[in-house]
């Protein structure tokens, strides 16, 4: 009875044929080479051969990061969990934080370090914008006695699909010589897009992994540069379970301070695997490519809008859809989970009726997308939003018919 009632529960068995199509920007779909490898029999993780797992997956971390020079640890948890760990281990209650809201998760940012007893600056941004480095370099400009300690950008803003350039960020902080770290939230872009944290002088990148990673959710992945571990000798915050010094120490020795996922980590070691046997720069260009086709379907066969409002803020990894006035996209998500199998990302806290998302990063190519663009078009067909049947579609199909190798667009080359 027990077996039968879970699998009642399970999503994917809710009398209806055929896979369930999950399409929110995270968590993203779990390879089955993945699922393979998680679904192995317990382990003692103080077992002699854990260190044979835990640390090559640090030191290939650092590639995927594009670190030589930092440390990357994992902590069992969300991407939020590494927030909060770069945050208390390298500043003082009172510090001055500065960042842009543009969106839910850069908001969420920086009303942790509300709660944390730090100083947030808020730099309030249009959403459907990114962070704007203007806005940055008029405050940093302004803070002579740079009491300013640390700079917040979010990469990727998913909940409106809007990507920033952290690259330009770091540009103001080195034309002004400020001293302040530079932090950033990675976890809907790193290993889907390109991000470079050596070259773009980022001091501390949270990730999580269940986006790009391919993984379910319950890692959070950070990596931390010299000059934010030398931050930490300084710092008087009290920490225990987000310690970062401590989880350094331990997963040099290859173990962790607590007891880790360790069914989380074969699966990482096979997901880690993916990403180099298909190459980094190659899943940068297929992500572009694989978005460029779905924001075709969104404004060429549609003729809808995207809430990111000028081409250099367009996502790779998430596209938030605005319905027409007088509609409501919280029916369309409902729709499309009900009658179609398809679970399609909801509109967040400003957007929250007036949006809904296609997450199109991770483990996927063109065929799985065109059953995200059909069904959301047949949900908005059925709720009255008057889009031409196979319109999407035939978009999408022909951008990429035209376009088979795909083509990086990254802020740093495009121009």
């Amino acid at each position: 009875l027990s077996i039968r009632r879970q699998r009642q529960m399970c999503i994917r068995d809710r009398h209806m044929s055929g896979y369930h199509f999950l399409f929110v920007p995270g968590p993203s779909n779990v390879p089955a080479a993945v699922q393979q490898a998680i679904h192995c029999p317990m382990e003692d993780h103080r077992n002699p051969t854990i260190p044979d797992l835990i640390q090559p997956i640090t030191q290939d971390l650092k590639k995927i990061l594009r670190t030589e020079t930092g440390k990357v640890v994992f902590f069992p948890s969300s991407g939020t969990g590494c927030w909060e760990a770069a945050l208390q281990s390298t500043l003082n209650v009172g510090d001055k934080v500065l960042g842009a809201s543009f969106g839910q998760f850069s908001y969420l940012w920086l009303d942790m370090c509300k709660r944390l007893k730090f100083e947030p600056i808020t730099m309030e941004e249009e959403w459907g914008t990114g962070a704007n480095p203007e806005s940055y370099h008029k405050h940093l400009s302004e803070d002579k006695n740079h009491e300013i300690k640390c700079v917040l950008v979010c990469q990727n803003e998913t909940a409106t699909g809007v990507r920033s350039d952290v690259e330009a960020i770091r540009k103001v902080l080195d034309d002004l010589n400020h001293p302040a770290l530079l932090f950033v939230d990675g976890v809907s872009s790193v290993a889907s897009y390109e991000f470079e944290m050596d070259k773009w002088g980022v001091d501390a990148i949270v990730s999580g992994s269940q986006k790009g990673f391919m993984l379910p959710a319950g890692l959070g992945i950070l990596g931390m540069s010299q000059k934010a571990i030398d931050a930490m000798k300084n710092s008087t915050y009290p920490t225990c379970y987000f310690d970062v010094a401590d989880m350094i120490e331990k997963l040099d020795g290859g173990y962790l301070p607590y007891t880790p996922p360790v069914n989380l980590l074969r699966g990482f070691r096979v997901a880690i695997d993916m990403i180099f046997e298909e190459g980094l720069e190659n899943i940068w260009k297929r992500h572009y490519r694989l978005a460029e086709g779905t924001r075709r379907a969104i404004t060429e066969g549609w003729g809808l809008n995207l809430c990111a409002k000028e081409e250099k803020w367009y996502s790779d990894t998430v596209s938030a859809i605005v319905v027409p006035e007088g509609f409501d996209a919280s029916k369309v998500i409902s729709t499309a989970f009900n009658k179609y199998n398809l679970a399609l990302g909801a509109g967040l806290s400003k957007v929250a009726g007036k949006v809904f998302r296609i997450g199109h990063l991770g483990d996927l190519n063109e065929c799985m997308l065109f059953g995200a663009i059909s069904g959301a078009e047949m949900a908005m067909l059925d709720n009255g939003i008057k889009v031409e049947p196979g319109s999407g579609a035939a978009a999408a199909s022909k951008y990429w018919s035209q376009n088979v190798s795909g083509e990086l667009k990254s802020k740093s080359v495009a121009k």
